[in-house]
């Protein structure tokens, strides 16, 4: 064998996932973004340990940090989903073209007759924002395999820019209104989602004991400036959740498969 013909090294991605905690935060962050404490307390590690592989991850950008807007003291971290699908399949592709690039991106199967539909309730602060559109974008996309809503701790009304934020992406939200969290609090769902940093450290048990996930996720009714610049603000908000929304119906997919 020749030197140009030797195989190459592993990816670089390859190395850093091998480490089990390295995995493991991984895995956590894939469900919901957390702060270091909280990661200390699920994965049982020292902070010290937990911070240094965290940053390790930052380094290759696969995990995002945003300061709390409930505690500005507090950090949360999440993992970029499709940067490390980016990753996964460019890694995929040197081993082999047909394990690369050209996969879709995650979808949801449509629910087989008499499967369970999941209940879903986005929680944020005014339900104006992250969670209305939330709302909107989870129905657009897991049609009959989901029963969804939205409240607020402290509710106001559907904001006009989250509204054209939807509709330029051919979702009709105008049918929406803004709930309190008290309509919602003696009903049974599979997930509670909080998409704001406030909600999340608010939000009551719920019985039957959903599955809790947190998506640290700027407010944009909160930015000022110009309507562009307001308006720039909801649009990329609509893009995380919907990515993350994706993300979520992938995964409920393949419990119910």
């Amino acid at each position: 064998m020749t030197a140009a013909t030797l195989p190459a090294p592993p990816p670089s991605l390859l190395k850093l996932l091998a480490h089990e905690l390295r995995w493991r935060l991984l895995q956590t962050l894939a469900h919901s973004d957390r702060r270091v404490q909280d990661l200390v307390a699920l994965l049982g590690q020292p902070q010290n340990l937990v911070s240094y592989h965290l940053g390790r991850l930052r380094q290759q950008a696969l995990v995002r940090e945003r300061r709390s807007a409930a505690d500005r003291r507090d950090v949360y971290y999440s993992l970029d989903l499709e940067r490390l699908r980016g990753l996964y399949l460019a890694t995929g592709e040197t081993l082999h073209p047909g394990m690369g690039a050209g996969q879709e991106a995650p979808g949801f199967m449509v629910a087989r007759t008499g499967q369970h539909r999941r209940r879903v309730l986005f929680l944020c602060t005014h339900n104006s924002a992250r969670s209305q559109m939330a709302e909107g974008i989870l129905r657009h996309l897991g049609g009959e395999t989901v029963e969804v809503w939205s409240a607020g701790t402290e509710p106001s009304r559907v904001h006009p820019l989250a509204i054209r934020a939807m509709a330029a992406r051919g979702i009709d939200i105008r049918g929406q209104r803004s709930k309190g969290l008290d309509e919602f609090l003696d009903q049974t769902f599979d997930y509670v989602i909080t998409v704001c940093d406030r909600a999340n450290e608010t939000c009551p048990v719920f019985p039957g004991a959903p599955e809790r996930i947190h998506w640290s996720i700027p407010d944009p009714a909160a930015v000022e400036g110009s309507e562009k610049v307001r308006y720039r603000a909801f649009d990329e908000a609509a893009a995380d959740l919907t990515t993350r929304i994706r993300y979520l119906l992938a995964l409920m997919g393949r419990r119910d498969s």
